[in-house]
């Protein structure tokens, strides 16, 4: 099968919903078929290149963050996106176009639709939802809300990772919607080569809660090295709480893919403050490399992950405080948490879940008589 992907960021642009069109295009690749992407370019990246297999086509737009862009920057990535595809469309015979988020990268796929008749199935992730991201996208969500239904009404199939984002699409469109988790590569990790470390990695905005963590910390006696992972907009907020609170942790900034594997492979104990999630991508590559996982009840980061990790309220310090203290005073519960942790991410297995995206693409392929 040849593919058409439509996804505004891939990495190392983008944050979770990047990696997960990463991993699973690489995993449909894998399985022997043929992908092409079409995505941002920044400086230092290469207009057209192969990456594992998949064909990658960055197009030229505006934007200033690798890890997050706002609402003008995505408009600039519509036509050239479009122009793209479109010239990929006439040179390869695609079979269909899957396209990440449903605003931008869906508006450009339901315009290369219309002018190639090929269906188009949307994978939405989050904050391309109403509701889901309100402090940064609640007004543009308002202003093209028309269209975005648009969009899910044309698409041949709708897929989601979680049940909470399948409702919050349900209340504003009566498309039906298929469920499919996030995939991730797994292999076995080493859990004897561990250091005491708790490790955060997160978007530094005010729902992901790392000012919670810092809170919590404040009121927790020990000597494990902290680390947090991340940038964003509430980084400097974050980090002069930490200097007032005397919480001695070291801020990576951002941080790539590889050298972020290998904080995870040497952390004993990985912690997730975030308020609200759809699926939490941090916490699959966490338990996947064998961290013990202290997470928030926020709905997403319980199906995620489930008997996997111990849980307390978004926002509760003192509950967060406790858990902490429990986990590095405890090395018996933290080999348990691990153990737990390696039996849930099992339910993630990429290849698993690109079996289940191709069974989507034939159904589609079949109801447009594309056999």
């Amino acid at each position: 099968m040849k593919i058409l992907c439509i996804c505004y960021e891939y990495p190392p642009v983008g944050g979770g919903g990047a990696t997960v069109c990463q991993q699973l295009n690489e995993a449909l690749v894998a399985a022997g078929h043929e992908i092409h992407i079409v995505t941002s370019w920044m400086k230092g990246l290469p207009n057209v290149s192969v990456e594992n297999g998949v064909h990658v086509h960055r197009v030229h737009c505006f934007r200033r963050h690798r890890h997050y862009s706002t609402s003008v920057e995505l408009l600039t990535q519509l036509l050239p996106s479009y122009r793209a595809a479109i010239r990929l469309a006439r040179d390869v015979k695609f079979d269909l176009i899957h396209c990440h988020f449903v605003v931008p990268s869906g508006l450009v796929a339901r315009w290369v639709s219309k002018a190639t008749g090929l269906p188009y199935v949307i994978t939405a992730h989050g904050s391309d939802i109403p509701e889901f991201n309100p402090d940064r996208f609640d007004m543009l969500h308002r202003v093209i809300a028309p269209v975005w239904r648009r969009i899910l009404s044309d698409a041949s199939r709708v897929t989601v990772s979680s049940r909470f984002l399948r409702n919050l699409i349900a209340k504003r469109s009566a498309v039906p919607v298929d469920l499919i988790p996030n995939g991730f590569d797994l292999t076995e990790p080493n859990l004897s080569e561990r250091r005491n470390r708790i490790l955060v990695a997160s978007r530094i905005v005010e729902r992901k809660g790392i000012q919670d963590l810092i809170r919590a910390l404040a009121h927790c006696d020990t000597d494990w090295e902290i680390c947090i992972a991340g940038d964003g907009p509430y980084l400097r907020h974050v980090k002069s709480l930490a200097r007032e609170l005397g919480v001695d942790a070291n801020f990576l900034g951002f941080v790539g893919r590889k050298d972020l594997q290998a904080y995870y492979d040497s952390s004993k104990l990985f912690v997730f403050p975030s308020h609200q999630e759809n699926f939490p991508m941090v916490l699959v590559e966490a338990m996947a490399a064998g961290c013990a996982v202290i997470s928030t009840n926020a709905e997403g980061c319980v199906e995620v992950a489930r008997s996997g990790a111990l849980f307390y309220d978004p926002g509760d310090t003192a509950a967060l405080s406790h858990l902490i203290k429990r986990a590095v005073n405890d090395p018996e519960l933290i080999y348990k948490m691990q153990a737990h942790s390696l039996a849930a991410v099992r339910y993630f297995d990429i290849k698993q879940v690109a079996r289940e995206f191709l069974r989507i693409f034939n159904a589609t392929n079949k109801d447009h008589g594309r056999e």
